[in-house]
This record gives C-alpha cells, sequence and structure tokens, in this order.
C-alpha cells in the first residue's frame, strides 16, 4: 500500500470519540486519528505480509497513529532479529509519545526469544538524554524481561535511571510495580536499600498498593516504607 492509502484506512478506521479521548491522553499531540489498538493491530498485521521493508523506509510519520503503525508491523515482521533491530533503531527515534511506544513495544514478542542480544540494543536507550528513548528502553524491560533471570538487572536499571522526564519517571514507577508483584521479597529488600529517585520510588510504591494484586497488610506496610 502506498503511504497516500494506508493514510486514508487510517481515517476510514477512525472513531470520533475515541480520537477525543485518546487527545486527553496525550496532551501535546495534536496529530491524533482517533483508532482504536485492535484495529491497528489488525492492519499492522496486513502490513507486515506486503513489502514491509519498503513501507518502514519510507513510511509517512506526520499522525500518531502513522508512527504507531510501524512499531506495531515491527513486531508481526517474520524476519532474522538483526534485521528487527536494524529498523527498530530507525523507529525509536520517532517515538513522540507514551502511546506511540507502549503499545508497540508491548507487542514485540521477538524480544522473549532474543532477550540477551536485545538487552544489548536496549542499553544505550537506557542512558539517552532524550525523554522517549528512555521510556522505550524501561518499558522493554516492563514488559519482556520482569523474569527469574533479569529481575536483579531489571531493579538495578531502575535505580541508575537518572532521567527528570516525567514519561520516563512514570515508566520506571510502573516497572517497579510489576517487579513487586512478581517478585515480592527481592523486591521488598530493593526498596529498604534503594538510592533511585524520591518521586519514582514514591510513585512505584503508589502503584503497588493501588493492585488488586496485592494484600491489604502489604499496602499498609508498604505505604509506611513512603519517603
Amino acid at each position: 500500500m502506498t503511504n497516500e492509502e494506508i493514510r486514508a484506512h487510517l481515517f476510514e478506521l477512525a472513531d470520533e470519540k475515541y480520537q477525543s479521548f485518546h487527545q486527553n491522553l496525550c496532551p501535546g499531540i495534536e496529530q491524533i486519528i482517533g483508532v482504536r489498538i485492535p484495529k491497528m493491530r489488525e492492519f499492522a498485521k496486513e502490513l507486515a505480509k506486503e513489502d514491509w521493508k519498503s513501507y518502514l523506509e519510507y513510511a509517512w510519520g506526520e499522525y500518531n497513529e502513522e508512527i504507531m503503525l510501524q512499531g506495531l508491523v515491527l513486531g508481526y515482521l517474520n524476519t532474522d532479529i538483526e534485521t528487527r533491530l536494524t529498523y527498530l533503531a530507525k523507529f525509536v527515534p520517532k517515538i513522540n509519545s507514551w502511546a506511540t511506544c507502549d503499545s508497540p513495544v508491548m507487542g514485540m514478542k521477538f524480544i522473549k526469544k532474543n532477550q540477551e542480544r536485545v538487552r544489548e540494543f536496549l542499553a544505550p536507550y537506557l542512558i539517552s538524554e532524550n525523554e522517549y528513548e528512555v521510556r522505550f528502553g524501561v518499558v522493554a524491560l516492563l514488559d519482556h524481561y520482569v523474569d527469574a533471570a533479569h529481575i536483579d538487572d531489571v531493579l538495578s536499571v531502575l535505580e541508575s535511571i537518572k532521567h527528570e522526564g516525567y514519561y520516563v519517571k512514570m515508566a520506571v514507577a510502573w516497572t517497579l510495580c510489576e517487579c513487586y508483584i512478581k517478585f515480592p521479597e527481592k523486591t521488598n529488600t530493593f526498596l529498604e536499600q534503594t538510592q533511585m529517585d524520591i518521586w519514582s520510588y514514591n510513585k512505584g510504591i503508589q502503584k503497588i498498593t493501588e493492585s488488586r494484586r496485592v494484600s491489604e497488610e502489604e499496602k499498609i506496610r508498604l505505604k509506611a516504607m513512603k519517603k
């Protein structure tokens, strides 16, 4: 499909109510068409079966959905890991909101099968000065690395993040919450000793105590740990 056809189809899929809702969730991002994520994923699957190399090389990115679509397509490609990472490196600098970051990264199931190689790839993004590049790295850890083999590494990264961007700090807090839910004892020890920034620490505890997967007794104890 041409860029013109892709844009036209995105507008055909648009939902006016969702456009208004999504606009409120992404302050500062004006070019939002309003396509719901399930429809975005269906369209991405179609594009991944076509001439995806030409698409990813020349795709338009004026609208929020046009950027997101490129990231979603990366999750459905039938190709080797190095080719994926080549195109992923071209996609990451285009990320301009939490939305164009989080949904694509969640769908990148290939990361689980290539954790060590992708972890190397993530390293420079985790220390980037760009807010959304750091968020990309943290969200990738959140979605694909909170497991027994990588929990120590993930917690170490959370402590090392120094970026002051709001969307970085929120990603760190969400990841801290997921770490606690899956590895409560190890994460609790981390919380007792960590020197991570206070805002992310407190927001992480807030997210943990809002979870239905945490007991009321734990919530009381954790709230008392806030700084």
